[in-house]
């Protein structure tokens, strides 16, 4: 009996160790570059560090853009892991110049050695020209400089950009359409982002607004179900559902409410997919 025991004892033994040795380690160097597309890079003046701007896809559109700065020592080529960036987007009009919306990066630390940040254009380049000015305190030397890294923006064929004066203020309101990005049939995340314009340089984010979503199948006479109305999650993000019955061109309507007052009710969203 007791031989029997030692027998299933070390068939156990065998199997756990086959299957430890059968597992794909992990790779702790995995590339944080992997699916990012390098837009410019250059050297803050001052600073001793060398900027690369990257993103997800290869053209820049108006709306909400998701940027990732990696930084590195413009002596010794080692990366930056540890830097305080302050962005200031600045479209130059020739006889005049304003901002936009943007979302610094939330540590000074690197998430797998990159820098997370965004930037919402509100128009495309033509009638001016858009410039992404990143000032960078390299906190392991100690020493500040400025980057200014010129951009092309296009309007896309679906605007992801709305904006309007509301009804309740007549405050001006900007829209971002932010997910779904690669839409599907079925339950999908809806999120966006609201900021309010108070100057030709401050676009803060807010938070004051309800948001109704209704989605419509304009060619088909038909909405859909099932789908979660966007509430704020902080820095200006709404989060909520949307549900697409079959593919097609769908319009997500939206109305906007300060408590009571109606502040608008003309905005939507095209997604096609």
């Amino acid at each position: 009996m007791k031989h029997s025991i030692s027998k299933y004892y070390l068939i156990a033994i065998v199997l756990l160790t086959f299957a430890a040795c059968s597992k794909s380690p992990v790779n702790p160097n995995s590339d944080p570059l992997a699916g990012l597309t390098k837009v410019a890079e250059g050297y803050a003046d001052g600073a001793a560090t060398k900027v690369a701007l990257y993103t997800k896809g290869t053209t820049l559109y108006t709306g909400y853009s998701k940027f990732y700065l990696a930084l590195f020592d413009s002596i010794t080529g080692q990366r930056v892991e540890n830097a305080k960036l302050n962005l200031t987007p600045i479209m130059n009009m020739g006889t005049m110049s304003h901002s936009a919306p943007f979302e610094n990066p939330e540590s000074e630390n690197s998430i797998n050695h990159l820098f997370p940040c965004s930037v919402t254009f509100t128009m495309p380049s033509g009638s001016g020209s858009w410039t992404l000015q990143i000032k960078v305190l390299n906190n392991t030397t100690d020493k500040e400089g400025l980057i200014m890294i010129p951009l092309t923006i296009t309007e896309p064929v679906l605007s992801k950009q709305k904006s309007f004066t509301a009804q309740h203020n007549g405050s001006k309101y900007f829209i971002s359409l932010i997910e779904p990005s690669t839409p599907k049939i079925g339950i999908n995340d809806f999120e966006i982002a609201i900021y309010k314009k108070t100057s030709m340089m401050s676009w803060p984010a807010d938070s004051s607004l309800s948001v109704t979503i209704t989605p419509e199948m304009p060619s088909m006479g038909h909405g859909s179900p099932n789908n979660i109305n966007p509430v704020h999650v902080g820095k200006g993000h709404y989060k909520g559902k949307v549900n697409f019955t079959m593919t097609g061109l769908w319009r997500i309507n939206l109305d906007f409410m300060s408590g009571t007052a109606v502040a608008d009710t003309t905005q939507y969203f095209d997604i096609e997919f």
